[in-house]
């Protein structure tokens, strides 16, 4: 079912995330805030090519 597949992505964005903002901070409070905004960042990106790819399914049919 493709639903169970997508729960995969969280802990690759939580790790990839907070990676990427301890890269550019050293304070633990600005890790965290970063590492959030990061990680809603590509959680709506994959969101947003999640439902373009549905829609040109639908289209496609």
């Amino acid at each position: 079912m493709l639903g169970s597949d997508l729960w995969y992505a969280v802990p690759l964005i939580v790790a990839f995330s907070l990676v990427y903002a301890a890269t550019r901070n050293e304070d633990r409070q600005l890790i965290l805030r970063h590492a959030l905004r990061v990680g809603l960042w590509i959680a709506g990106f994959m969101g947003g090519l999640y439902v373009l790819m549905l829609a040109i399914s639908f289209w496609a049919q």
